[in-house]
């Protein structure tokens, strides 16, 4: 590895700090202790990472006080740094010594592959993404951390308070979901956190997590959905319709006037510019789903919610015939893939059948299907319930009882444009649980807040209430264009 460090430009790189203590600031965002070549020289940074969290001078004597005490003092080492000459400019040399250390890394990959390539008892999936973990790690500056001290977390921990303090009087410290009743419940999606929304079919669990996404989209930030179950053209349609406060069916059959139109073209406009992702492969496994996350994170940081529609239809890496492991395995590979890319993952689930026996229908947590490891992984878990559901379905079986035995039946029961809707937060690791009241609107499969707090500005527009953010129609007739 000869070729892969440079002596010179290290021990420059340290003089310059020493000489003008003001570049730490750049070097060390730049830099990690490890990425230098000579222990010697990982060690006096490290000592100067310290001082400088203490709010001490970097120099000579309080670097080897430092050194001394842990007895790493190279006095050779730091005579040839004292006598270096310090850079005019150390952004393009700090540059230089990531580089070098980020081939040093690869070098080593290259190793590690050869080793895991020969694991006997490791299925080729299992080798690729392990593969694929280290070299994600290398390329994100991640690698594995040492043990945190105690001044080190209040430290971090200070920050984040001060980070949060800062946002005034908000009460959104995490991603924020775009409703106001579920912002104030959970504070946003935290970095790392695994979200379960849960519900039996027909609930708008898919409507629910995709309202969310559009909300995330209008903050300018990404959004990756991995669904398994619808293609990912239906999906579309369902955040237009949401976007755009057009029934959902008319988008699907294309019958809208000319003001709809224009409506619509200025959401296609929307989501063209906006950061969204989706993944329709229906085929999905773990090991993809750590593959494809990672690559597009890599490529796309600004991305900062993961949807998974639905985790039942995920499959494990191994070939377990025992459903329960291979949740348990899927369930923990994506509360560590959410740590790890440091962003909330959200995953739906389904709901067991039995539930619809009680009297009281709103789920709990032990109707979660296979939910042993779900429960103990995930950091919040929701259900979303609405009563007008079962009352409709209710109302088509005593229908139907009534035509089977030759009676004539009248109903009452009028199906409403708007229905009461409640998400039930059944588990929150860092938060209370209780129900947040909102409204759905079926037509345009859309959540809204329910909290007279909130005021949201409309105007009329045929039978359909469109927001006043597509107040002004495209000029000039209509255009079809390109999704």
């Amino acid at each position: 590895m000869d070729n892969l460090h440079n002596i010179n430009i290290e021990k420059s790189v340290l003089s310059s700090i020493l000489f003008e203590p003001s570049v730490f600031d750049t070097v060390q965002s730049a830099l990690k202790a490890d990425q230098f070549y000579l222990p010697a020289h990982q060690n006096i940074f490290k000592a100067m990472e310290e001082l400088y969290g203490d709010d001490m001078p970097i120099d000579e004597e309080f670097i080897k006080k430092r050194l001394k005490i842990k007895n790493k003092f190279d006095e050779n080492a730091l005579l040839e740094i004292l006598a270096a000459n310090p850079l005019s400019n150390t952004a393009a040399y700090t540059q230089e010594l990531k580089e070098l250390a980020l081939k040093r890394e690869l070098i080593r990959l290259t190793t590690e592959i050869k080793k895991v390539t020969m694991e006997e008892d490791m299925t080729s999936d299992e080798a690729i993404d392990q593969i694929q973990q280290k070299l994600y790690k290398i390329t994100t500056d991640s690698n594995s951390k040492d043990f945190k001290d105690a001044p080190t977390v209040t430290k971090e921990t200070l920050e984040r308070i001060n980070e949060n303090k800062a946002r005034g009087n908000s009460m959104v410290i995490g991603v924020d979901t775009g409703f106001y009743g579920l912002n104030k419940k959970t504070s946003g999606f935290g970095r790392g956190d695994m979200i379960i929304v849960a519900a039996r079919p027909a609930m708008g669990k898919t409507a629910f997590v995709l309202n969310i996404a559009n909300n995330i989209l209008k903050h300018n930030q990404g959004v990756a959905i991995f669904s398994l179950e619808m293609p990912a053209e239906q999906l579309m349609m369902r955040m237009m319709a949401a976007h755009s406060s057009i029934p959902l069916q008319n988008i699907r059959v294309g019958d809208m006037d000319d003001n709809q139109w224009n409506t619509l073209f200025k959401s296609v406009e929307f989501f063209n510019q906006s950061k969204l992702f989706v993944d329709d492969d229906g085929m999905l496994t773990i090991g993809k789903l750590r593959s494809k996350l990672r690559e597009l994170k890599s490529k796309h940081p600004e991305v900062n919610l993961a949807i998974i529609d639905y985790i039942q239809l995920m499959s494990g890496q191994g070939n377990s015939k025992d459903r329960q492991l291979e949740v348990s395995e899927i369930s923990r590979g994506i509360k560590m893939l959410a740590r790890e890319l440091e962003m909330p993952i959200i995953a739906l689930s389904q709901l067991n059948r039995g539930l619809e026996s009680r009297s009281d229908k709103r789920p709990m947590l032990s109707d979660i299907r296979e939910s042993g490891a779900i429960e103990q992984d995930a950091d919040i878990i929701m259900f979303i319930y609405r009563d007008a559901v079962y009352k409709e379905k209710e109302e088509r079986e005593r229908e139907k009882k009534a035509k089977d035995d030759g009676k004539e039946y009248k109903s009452t029961f009028v199906a409403q444009e708007e229905e009461d809707a409640e998400i039930i937060i059944g588990k929150q690791r860092n938060g209370p649980i209780g129900t947040v009241k909102m409204v759905f609107q079926k037509r345009f499969t859309r959540f809204v807040d329910a909290s007279s707090e909130v005021e949201v500005t409309h105007y009329e527009h045929q039978d359909t209430k469109i927001p006043v953010e597509f107040e002004s129609p495209i000029p000039g007739g209509i255009d079809m264009p390109t999704i």
